[in-house]
């Protein structure tokens, strides 16, 4: 072997091994939402409020995190929360969706499209109630911003030309009541759905909880995997 090719041959292997170094060194993005040092950072950046209160138990800090994945049907983001109890902070990371389902983006309610919540945070905007008068919900009560996806295919459209601010019935709330879902399908026509039941009510009782203290009222704040990048 010539030195050119043994030295092509090393830069290959070294290059190989420093790929495999940082993809070992990756976090992963559901270890990044325990991390609250990182949270409040990216809170911070965004120039979002973070509930800091140790003397305050469950005075929650609620956000949705949406994958960079523009397929749409999977239960792949994360709603969260953190928070303070007896002086300590207490995190969650749930399975959910922050998109509609395939079904509605082939077939929209609105003539404008199907909703897709616009990143952003949105203050005391949520409260208890009734998802479409059927169950224990957190029920969108003040406006949000939307994108309107109107192609009727299962592409999920960010940032589209389309935009649209108001009352939409965009609810927290969760998908198959007994068990879990596996596609998010007629679940979601841009509502925040959660993949699993029990974990949702875990989410219930802490909104409970906070409703008791505060009042009944929340904010959701909403990021793009990307913010969580270092």
């Amino acid at each position: 072997m010539s030195l050119v090719s043994q030295t092509r041959s090393l830069s290959l292997v070294t290059g190989a091994k420093a790929s495999s170094q940082e993809e070992e060194k990756k976090v992963p993005l559901k270890d990044k939402l325990s991390d609250i040092d990182l949270v409040k950072e990216v809170f911070n950046k965004k120039g979002y409020t973070f509930f800091e209160t140790p003397q305050k138990d469950y005075n929650l800090n609620l956000f949705g995190v949406r994958v960079e994945n523009n397929v749409s049907n999977d239960f792949d983001d994360y709603i969260c929360a953190i928070y303070h109890l007896g002086g300590e902070w207490r995190t969650h990371v749930w399975h959910a969706t922050t998109d509609p389902g395939k079904h509605w983006l082939e077939n929209p309610i609105n003539p404008k499209g199907t909703a897709i919540l616009i990143p952003g945070q949105y203050r005391s905007t949520w409260k208890l109630a009734k998802h479409q008068g059927k169950y224990k919900a957190l029920c969108q009560r003040k406006p949000v911003k939307v994108w309107r996806d109107n192609n009727k295919d299962n592409i999920l459209d960010y940032e589209c030309e389309v935009t649209d601010e108001g009352f939409f019935g965009i609810n927290i709330h969760r998908s198959n009541p007994k068990t879990q879902s596996y596609l998010v399908e007629r679940w979601s026509a841009g509502c925040q759905v959660f993949q699993k039941v029990a974990q949702y009510y875990e989410f219930l009782d802490l909104c409970d909880e906070s409703a008791a203290r505060y009042g009944n009222s929340f904010t959701y704040t909403l990021f793009e995997e990307s913010d969580f990048d270092s």
